[in-house]
């Protein structure tokens, strides 16, 4: 491979290069004057300069899967799952964002092919976890990040769920449950909806069965229909973001590379997006703690990118580790130098406020906030997964206990009498739900003009 173009949609963005030191990328000039042209990082600004491969190579790599599902690919396709580029030239039309690799993407639904039969789909997800992607079938070509079987599909206008062929996009991510996470349908199921319930955003989900296996369906937040096109959206998350390959996505990890913490990712809101944006953010940390989400490590978190700049993407990839006995209860990020979400404390939270720059009294009440929210809430999340296709579970009832226990013993650590040495900086407020428009309304101009509305209008180029 001299070169490998990299499209958005069917026209070139810029072009993979190949170098002694690894591979590099350079924007295409026609991209750099296309209206509404976004890059394809915050770490690779739009410019006509090479970007190095230590910038380029950690963030491709965080287009893949890992662990086994990456192993498997490698040995379909006869690549080292260290040699990036050359997997994602074969599997890297359909990819998290905005992006195809190698060929052309399209936004036209012709090339859905229908799962005609139950048995089918049931068929696919037995398969997964030896052939992820459906790798090697012809006109396939799709990656998604992360170590759990999930699969890109389309659902059509007759609700059939569809498989994109030759470079069409999904506008789905289908998720199996899985065999070590007994109820992870369901689990992840009532964490969105109970997002959702408590204002936040997050992806719209439902349940389905085939045969003996049950999966949840997720509406991807990164494709938008217009007119009977589906426009892919451009995103990154916040691995990519900051810099870090895949390995160091957790705070704590033994790569030797320091892994993100909650004070570089809200620096990066901060810096890059306007108070909305770090709000948002905070109350995705928040939820993850409260429904006991100890996976909630860097590539969980996500940010939109459009010509006009960057917010953060909803929530999504949420489950209650707390009712099962072989997941750790130790969060994938620390507060205040503390990993267990069920011994926060007051005085921890302090110490994350001072940290993070936040006013200290305000986060302690958007978590009290919060936290009631969830309780309130989380019964009719529990009857909405109940009405789903997949109908009930035997876990489900014990996700509900465990977010509630989290709940209630968060709440308790707020109790704690506040230290007498505890300061509150003076830094960026943490509103309540009921002050947040007056944060907005604050917002000069230059800092609105900033913050990306997710669904805007993608560039003009075709």
């Amino acid at each position: 491979m001299s070169h490998l173009l990299v499209y958005y949609e069917t026209v070139p963005v810029g072009r993979i290069e190949a170098g002694s030191d690894g591979p590099s990328f350079v924007y295409e000039p026609k991209w750099l004057s296309t209206k509404g042209a976004f890059p394809l990082s915050i770490t690779m600004p739009l410019s006509p300069h090479p970007v190095s491969p230590a910038v380029f190579q950690p963030w491709a790599a965080n287009l893949l899967p890992e662990g086994q599902q990456l192993k498997a690919i490698g040995r379909t396709l006869g690549s080292a799952t260290e040699d990036v580029i050359a997997i994602l030239e074969q599997i890297g039309r359909d990819t998290a964002g905005a992006l195809s690799i190698g060929q052309p993407g399209t936004t036209s639904p012709a090339n859905w092919k229908p799962v005609e039969r139950e048995s089918d789909l049931e068929r696919i997800i037995e398969e997964l976890p030896s052939k992820p992607f459906l790798v090697g079938d012809d006109g396939v070509s799709m990656s998604l990040a992360g170590v759990q079987s999930k699969i890109g599909v389309a659902v059509d206008p007759q609700g059939r769920i569809c498989i994109p062929l030759d470079g069409s996009p999904s506008t789905h991510i289908l998720k199996p449950d899985a065999d070590n996470l007994y109820g992870s349908v369901h689990n992840e199921a009532l964490c969105l909806v109970l997002a959702r319930r408590c204002g936040l955003t997050a992806p719209d989900v439902s349940t389905g069965a085939a045969g003996k296996r049950q999966y949840l369906l997720v509406t991807r937040y990164d494709r938008l229909e217009q007119k009977g096109r589906w426009r892919r959206l451009h995103q990154e998350d916040f691995c990519q973001a900051l810099g870090k390959p895949p390995s160091a996505k957790y705070e704590s990890n033994q790569t030797g590379i320091k892994g993100p913490t909650l004070v570089d990712m809200f620096a990066l809101t901060r810096n890059a997006m306007g108070a909305r944006d770090l709000l948002r953010l905070l109350d995705h940390v928040l939820f993850n703690i409260l429904v006991c989400n100890t996976d909630a490590h860097a590539k969980n978190y996500s940010l939109m990118i459009t010509g006009r700049g960057y917010s953060v993407a909803p929530v999504y990839d949420v489950m209650c580790a707390a009712a099962w006995d072989n997941i750790t209860k130790n969060l994938a990020q620390k507060v205040a130098g503390k990993n267990r979400g069920e011994h926060l404390k007051r005085r921890h939270w302090v110490t994350m406020a001072t940290e993070c720059g936040f006013n200290a009294t305000r986060l302690i009440a958007r978590i009290n906030e919060l936290a009631t929210t969830i309780l309130a809430q989380l019964p009719a999340a529990h009857e909405e997964v109940e009405a789903m296709p997949a109908g009930t579970h035997a876990m489900l009832p014990h996700f509900t206990k465990a977010i509630a226990d989290r709940a209630h013993a968060v709440m308790a650590g707020l109790r704690e009498e506040p230290s007498e040495t505890a300061t509150e900086p003076a830094a960026t407020a943490v509103k309540t739900k009921a002050e947040q428009p007056k944060v907005e309304k604050a917002e000069n101009a230059k800092t609105a003009k900033r913050a990306a509305v997710r669904r805007t209008k993608p560039p003009t180029a075709r």
